[in-house]
C-alpha cells in the first residue's frame, strides 16, 4: 500500500497529466487536492478524471454560479489500517 503522500503525488501527477490544474491544501487529519473544472471536457479525459479522483479516501464536486465546477480530492494523512490498530474494532474479548 502507498503512503499518503506518494498517493497525493500520484493524483496529483495524474490530473496534471490530463491537464487540470490544481493547489494541494494541507489540513490537520488531511491533504486536500482542489481544482476547478473547465465547462468542456472530452469524455475520455471525464472518465480518467473520475477514476484519479475515486483514489482517494474521499472526493467530491460542486458547482457555484459564480465560480463554476469545482472538485476535490482528500487523502487521509494516517494510513486506514494504523487507524484501526490505534482505536481498536469496537467490541474485544
Amino acid at each position: 500500500m502507498l503512503s499518503p503522500e506518494a498517493r497525493v503525488d500520484a493524483i496529483c501527477e495524474h490530473l496534471g497529466a490530463l491537464g487540470f490544474t490544481f493547489r494541494v491544501i494541507d489540513e490537520a487529519t488531511c491533504t486536500r487536492i482542489e481544482m476547478e473544472v473547465p465547462d468542456r471536457v472530452p469524455a475520455e479525459s471525464w472518465h480518467e478524471f473520475l477514476a484519479t479522483l475515486t483514489t482517494a479516501d474521499q472526493w467530491g464536486a460542486a458547482h457555484s454560479g459564480k465560480s463554476g465546477r469545482t472538485a476535490w480530492a482528500a487523502v487521509a494523512k494516517e494510513t486506514p489500517a494504523t487507524v484501526t490498530a490505534v482505536r481498536g474494532r469496537g467490541r474485544q474479548l
